[in-house]
C-alpha cells in the first residue's frame, strides 16, 4: 500500500531515507548478455543484426530490409487529429529549442589576448525509439527536433518492430522531425550498429533516446566510442499541492507517471492531511475507471508516497533531496517556493500546468534526468547536440605579458618542453 509519511513523526527521517533508498531498477543483470551482443555486431555486422532481430523481435529480415524505405515513411498515415496534434507539438518544440541556441563569443582581455569560443553541431546522431505496441511518437519529436535545431547533419533512428508491428504514427513523427534514416532495429544490437557501424549503416557520433535495460546497458558500454545523452531510469513525479486543489486533478497527475512503468514513482507533498487523504481516495477511484490500471496500480501501491508537512516551507528541502524528474507546484503563487528549489528536471508551475502537457506540447524536451540525477544533470536540449571549441590568439606583446607565468608553471610541473615552446618565442622577441 502507498507509503504515508508525517514530517512531524519521530521516525520521519528514517522513513524518508527509506523512501529515497527504495530500489527502482530492474534486478536482472544484463551486462554480460549485452557485451556479447555488442561484440557480435562489431565482428559480424549485418549478419548479427539479422540474427538478433529474428531471435528477439521474431522478425526475419534480409539486409536490404533493415532500413525502412523512404516510400514507406512517406506513405505512413494516421488519423487527422493525431497528425495535427503532432504538428502542433513539433512546432512548439522547435520554437522552444530555437530560443536555446547560443551565440559564438570573441573578445580581448585586459592585456589584449583574443579569447572566445565557437559552437558546432555534432555531425551524426543516433536516436533510439521504443517500438511495437508501446510506441511513443512524442519521443521522436522530443529527441530529433532539438538535434535538427542544433544543426545536426545526419539523424539515424532505430525503432524495433517486434513481429513486424510498427506504429505508423512513429513514422509520421520521424517525417515531421526531419529524420534522415529509419532502421527496423531494436535492443542492444541497434546501439551496437549505431556505435560501430556495419556494411549497411554508417556509425554515428552520439546516441540519444530511452530504452529498456538492454539498451541502457549497451549505451553505458559503448560510451567513449560514441557519446550518449543519459541513462534513463523509471519515470517519477513529485507534486506539491495545498488543500485548495481539486483532489481528482492531483490524483490524475500522480497516475500520469505511475502508468508508465511498475517501477515509476509518484509522490505527493501537502500541508493538509485531510486533502492528502482525499487525493489517495481519488487515486483509487481513477484506478477503478482506467482501461488498463494494472501498471499504475502496482507503481502507486509499491512505490508511491504521501508526505504531510505542517507547512509547505518544509517542501523545498525535501524536493532537493528527492531531485525529481518532474516537479509540479500546484499552488496559486508557486514562484516563492520554486525560488528555493535547486534540483528538479522540469518544473510545472500553478494549478493548470499538469505534467502531461510537458510530455507532449509545452515545448521543452521531455527527456529528463531520473533517479535523483537532477542533482547533477539537465534535460535534453540543443546543448546535447553541440560542441564548444575555445579560441585563443596572442601577438608578441600579449605573449610577453602572460608567457613568463606559463614558463614558470611548466617548469614547476616538470614539463621542460612546455616551458621551452614559450621561452623560445619570448627570447626571439626580446633579441
Amino acid at each position: 500500500m502507498v507509503a504515508r509519511l508525517d514530517s512531524t513523526a519521530a521516525d520521519f527521517e528514517a522513513q524518508f531515507a527509506a523512501l529515497l533508498a527504495r530500489k527502482r531498477s530492474a534486478e536482472e543483470d544484463v551486462d554480460g548478455v549485452v557485451a556479447d551482443i555488442l561484440a557480435a555486431v562489431r565482428e559480424r555486422g549485418d549478419a548479427a543484426l539479422i540474427e538478433f532481430t529474428e531471435r528477439f523481435d521474431h522478425l526475419l529480415l534480409k539486409p536490404e530490409a533493415l532500413r525502412i524505405g523512404g516510400a514507406e515513411i512517406a506513405a505512413a498515415t494516421a488519423p487527422a487529429a493525431e497528425i495535427a496534434a503532432l504538428e502542433q507539438a513539433a512546432e512548439r518544440i522547435a520554437d522552444f529549442h530555437r530560443r536555446q541556441m547560443p551565440d559564438d563569443q570573441s573578445f580581448r582581455d585586459d592585456v589584449g589576448v583574443e579569447l572566445g569560443y565557437r559552437w558546432n553541431a555534432i555531425e551524426a546522431i543516433g536516436l533510439y525509439v521504443p517500438g511495437g505496441k508501446a510506441a511513443y511518437p512524442s519521443s521522436v519529436l522530443m529527441n530529433a527536433i532539438p538535434a535538427r535545431v542544433a544543426g545536426v547533419g545526419r539523424l539515424a533512428m532505430m525503432v524495433p518492430s517486434p513481429g513486424g508491428e510498427l506504429n505508423p504514427l512513429v513514422l509520421v513523427a520521424a517525417r515531421l522531425a526531419g529524420v534522415d534514416e529509419v532502421w527496423r532495429l531494436g535492443g542492444a544490437q541497434a546501439v551496437a550498429a549505431l556505435a560501430y557501424g556495419t556494411a549497411s549503416l554508417r556509425p554515428v557520433d552520439k546516441i540519444v533516446g530511452p530504452g529498456n535495460a538492454y539498451v541502457a546497458a549497451a549505451k553505458r558500454q559503448v560510451f567513449g566510442v560514441v557519446g550518449i545523452d543519459l541513462i534513463a531510469g523509471p519515470s517519477e513525479i513529485l507534486v506539491v499541492a495545498d488543500g485548495a486543489n481539486d483532489p481528482a486533478w492531483i490524483a490524475a497527475d500522480l497516475l500520469s507517471q505511475a502508468e508508465h512503468d511498475e517501477l515509476a514513482q509518484a509522490v505527493l507533498i501537502s500541508d493538509d492531511a485531510s486533502f492528502a487523504a482525499t487525493v489517495t481516495e481519488a487515486v483509487e477511484a481513477h484506478l477503478a475507471m482506467l482501461p488498463r490500471p494494472a501498471v499504475a496500480r502496482q507503481s502507486w501501491h509499491d512505490l508511491g508516497a504521501v508526505i504531510v508537512v505542517p507547512s509547505l516551507d518544509q517542501a523545498p528541502a525535501l524536493i532537493d533531496r528527492i531531485a525529481p524528474e518532474h516537479l509540479e507546484l500546484a499552488l496559486d503563487k508557486p514562484e516563492a517556493l520554486f525560488d528555493q528549489v535547486r534540483h528538479a528536471g522540469a518544473v510545472f508551475l500553478g494549478r493548470h500546468t499538469p505534467e502531461a502537457v510537458g510530455d507532449y506540447v509545452a515545448g521543452p524536451s521531455h527527456v529528463l534526468p531520473t533517479s535523483g540525477s537532477a542533482r547533477f544533470s539537465s534535460g535534453l536540449s540543443v546543448f546535447d547536440f553541440l560542441k564548444r571549441t575555445t579560441i585563443m590568439r596572442c601577438g608578441p606583446a600579449q605573449l610577453a605579458a602572460i608567457g613568463p607565468a606559463a614558463v614558470t608553471l611548466a617548469e614547476a610541473e616538470g614539463l621542460p618542453a612546455h616551458a621551452l615552446s614559450v621561452a623560445l618565442r619570448l627570447a626571439d622577441e626580446g633579441s
